[in-house]
């Protein structure tokens, strides 16, 4: 049976969130301390992601794109050095 154009979303139960959580905590900590992966991030952001698959599409759309309420609401607010990414990222105007 083929399922619908309105297919349903799955909500993340605690665990995915849990992964989900400390994925995005992983790519702002490299971020902030690998250079390299940092302009990466900036260059080709789908290509250095790519290795992150416990991402969601909707948090490799928030690390893509900077945003940073969206993730912050995920992970609590973040210091100054693991929001790096998310402040060069929303510098480059890449919209």
């Amino acid at each position: 049976m083929r399922q619908g154009i309105a297919e349903k979303r799955k909500i993340p139960g605690p665990r995915e969130r849990l992964r989900g959580r400390e994925a995005i905590l992983e790519v702002l900590a490299r971020a902030a301390d690998d250079s390299g992966f940092l302009a990466q991030l900036a260059n080709n952001p789908g290509e250095a992601l790519k290795g992150y698959y416990t991402l969601t599409p909707d948090e490799l759309a928030a690390l893509v794109s900077g945003d940073i309420e969206k993730i912050e609401r995920w992970v609590g607010k973040l210091d100054k050095q693991l929001a790096t990414w998310l402040w060069c990222r929303l510098s480059q105007e890449k919209w």
